[in-house]
């Protein structure tokens, strides 16, 4: 799944949750995410790394700056949840 719609589902989410229609997110459906976003983080890193093309890797570096930023969003969510 990619960091776009990660992100979508977390707006989605936070409609429902205001308006009444979702119900408080569970720890490990948080746990589930985070996996997802440092295997994503990692496959990330390991391409920058195969990578000779400049342009590619600068690409590669703003979709991990985003992947990193939601591994921090979603570690602050599990500390709230406990």
């Amino acid at each position: 799944m990619g960091l776009k719609k990660l992100a979508e589902k977390v707006e989605d989410y936070n409609a429902r949750l205001e308006s009444g229609m979702a119900s408080k997110i569970q720890p490990n459906h948080v746990e589930k995410v985070l996996k997802k976003l440092r295997a994503r983080a990692a496959d990330l890193e390991a391409e920058i790394a195969a990578t000779p093309s400049v342009e590619k890797q600068s690409r590669l570096q703003a979709k991990l700056a985003i992947a990193r930023t939601h591994i921090a969003r979603a570690e602050w969510l599990l500390k709230e949840l406990a």
